[in-house]
């Protein structure tokens, strides 16, 4: 018989979220702490269904591939972790598909990131590849800045050694995430800061927000360009429509699960997990 793993490395609220949505359903689950196992002791057989919670990107990705060289089926496949855990990436899949977003570039060089700069304008944003949280991220207000930041950036390793240049979108105080699970789009909150970042990991206030048809398509276009079962969707309101700023691929989702949104994110994803046991 088929079962559904959880696998974390740290037991955040979305976990035991997940614990209790698949208890009070009855699917059969084991909760598989990643800091005690060793592949390729781990459990999981073909025809089982995971949900990644690690919360590096790295351990994430790693551990999907692992487990799909079983046969078993990933939340969200490597490949999809592959495409949102990279900016750059993430960044060409939407414009390969014609999908709005930021005005952007990427620079290999000191040189190029000043010509990057002449292009973009000031304030741009600097923006590391890989990296969740709102950190490491820079506001760039001139050339004298940007030399500096990316002069210490060229020193940091390879992970620093491409430059991902953002144009800066004026947000008003606030940006939107969208949760989007098994192709369709459930909530809609508005993440409200004083600070230009405004990620609740970073202390921005939750509200709700109610989906629109224009929101929900552009959901559809994103949800078509990089695939997945659960992705999170910051987009940028705009005078000329909806940005598409950044899409994660294994979101926390404590600020859009109940009560203010009034949709049991957590239950709709265990459910759509168990739904591809049933698939395979």
């Amino acid at each position: 018989m088929a079962r559904l793993f959880i696998f974390y490395t740290r037991l955040r609220v979305e976990e035991k979220l997940l614990f209790k949505a698949a208890e009070e359903r009855k699917i059969p689950f084991s909760a598989i702490d990643v800091g005690d196992a060793l592949w390729p002791e781990l459990p999981a057989e073909a025809g089982d269904v995971a949900l990644c919670r690690c919360v590096g990107q790295t351990q994430n990705s790693a551990l999907a591939v692992l487990l799909e060289s079983r046969g078993v089926a990933t939340v969200n496949p490597s490949g999809v972790m592959a495409v949102c855990a990279d900016k750059i990436v993430t960044a060409a899949r939407l414009s390969e598909a014609g999908i709005p977003q930021p005005e952007y570039a990427v620079a290999f060089s000191l040189e190029g990131a000043i010509e990057g700069g002449r292009r973009l304008g000031y304030p741009l944003v600097l923006k590391p590849a890989t990296g969740s949280w709102g950190r490491l991220l820079a506001k760039i207000n001139d050339r004298d800045a940007l030399e500096a930041v990316v002069e210490h950036k060229l020193h940091m390793g390879a992970a620093h050694s491409v430059l991902f240049m953002q144009q800066y979108v004026e947000k008003r105080g606030f940006d939107l995430r969208a949760t989007v699970v098994g192709g369709r789009a459930i909530t809609l909150i508005k993440r409200c800061s004083e600070h230009w970042i405004t990620n609740t990991a970073r202390g921005a206030v939750p509200e709700a927000c109610l989906l629109n048809p224009e929101i929900e398509g552009l959901l559809d276009r994103v949800q078509s360009a990089v695939g997945g079962e659960v992705l999170a969707v910051d987009l940028f309101e705009t005078p000329g429509g909806y940005l598409v700023n950044e899409v994660n691929g294994q979101p926390e989702f404590r600020s859009s699960d109940g009560g203010l949104t009034g949709v049991d994110v957590a239950g709709r994803l265990v459910e759509h997990a168990w739904s591809l046991a049933a698939r395979g």
